[in-house]
C-alpha cells in the first residue's frame, strides 16, 4: 500500500518512513505543505499521513482544499496539536483520524490499515476473494487451506487487486499503488508477478482484461 507522509521534521520523518516500510507500506515523504498538496492531486495513494504544522501551507488548509475538490483519499492527521479544539477542527475539516505525537509505529500502521480498509468498504480485517484470504496485519495469504508463500511485491500486488475486487486495474494503476519514489520498475514487472501469483493461487484467480489490465472477480477463482 502506497502512502504519502507529509512531515517537516527530518528525524521524525525518517523514523516514520522506516517504521511504516517495515510494516509493508510503500512510503513517499514530502516536507512542506505545497508539495503534499501537489502529490495528493497528481498520484494515487492509499492514505496520507499529514502533519498540521507544515511550512508553505498549513495542514488544515491542505485538508480543506482537498475535500472541497472532492478528494476522498483517507487522511490521518499526525500532529503535536493536542487541544480539543484542534482535534475537532481537524476531524470536522475532513480528517479520517487524528493522532497526537508521539505515536507508536505499530499503532500508526494499524490505524492506517483501518482507514484504508474502510475506504474500500471492508468491515473485516482479513480480505477474502473466492478461496483466497489475505491478512494485511500479518501479511499472510492463504489459498483454500494452504498458506501461500509470496514475495513482498507479489503480496503488494495481490493486496491491491483484492482491495479492488471486481474492478479492472491498469498496469500503471498497480505500479502507482505498489511502488514509492526511487524504485526502478521493469516494464514487465507486473506481468511477471501476475504469472507467479497464478501459479500459487490458481490460473483463474486473476483475470486479464485484454488491452485494459487485471482484476480479481468478486466470485473468485479456483
Amino acid at each position: 500500500m502506497r502512502v504519502l507522509l507529509a512531515e517537516d521534521d527530518p528525524i521524525l520523518g525518517d523514523g516514520l518512513r522506516a517504521g511504516l516500510r517495515q510494516q509493508g507500506f510503500a512510503v513517499d515523504w514530502v516536507r512542506d505543505g505545497l508539495a503534499a498538496e501537489r502529490e495528493v492531486r497528481s498520484a494515487e495513494f492509499a492514505a496520507v499521513v499529514l502533519d498540521l504544522g507544515l511550512p508553505g501551507r498549513d495542514g488544515i488548509d491542505i485538508l480543506q482544499s482537498l475535500r472541497a475538490q472532492g478528494c476522498k483519499t483517507p487522511v490521518l492527521v499526525l500532529t503535536a496539536r493536542d487541544a480539543i479544539a484542534d482535534r475537532v477542527a481537524g476531524l470536522d475539516t475532513g480528517a479520517d483520524d487524528y493522532v497526537v505525537k508521539p505515536v507508536d509505529l505499530h499503532e500508526l500502521g494499524a490505524r492506517l490499515r483501518a482507514l484504508i480498509r474502510r475506504a474500500h468498504g471492508h468491515a473485516e480485517t482479513v480480505l477474502r476473494v473466492g478461496e483466497v484470504t489475505l491478512d494485511p496485519s500479518t501479511r499472510q495469504v492463504r489459498h483454500q487451506d494452504t498458506t501461500a508463500s509470496l514475495s513482498q511485491r507479489e503480496f503488494d500486488l495481490l493486496h491491491a487487486l483484492m482491495r479492488n475486487a471486481g474492478r479492472v486495474l491498469t498496469r500503471e494503476q498497480l505500479e502507482q499503488q505498489m511502488y514509492s519514489w526511487g524504485f526502478e520498475v521493469e516494464s514487465n514487472a507486473i506481468e511477471v508477478h501476475i504469472h507467479h501469483l497464478r501459479k500459487k493461487l490458481g490460473s483463474d484467480a486473476i483475470i486479464t482484461v485484454r488491452g485494459v489490465g487485471y482484476t480479481m472477480p468478486v466470485g473468485g477463482g479456483t
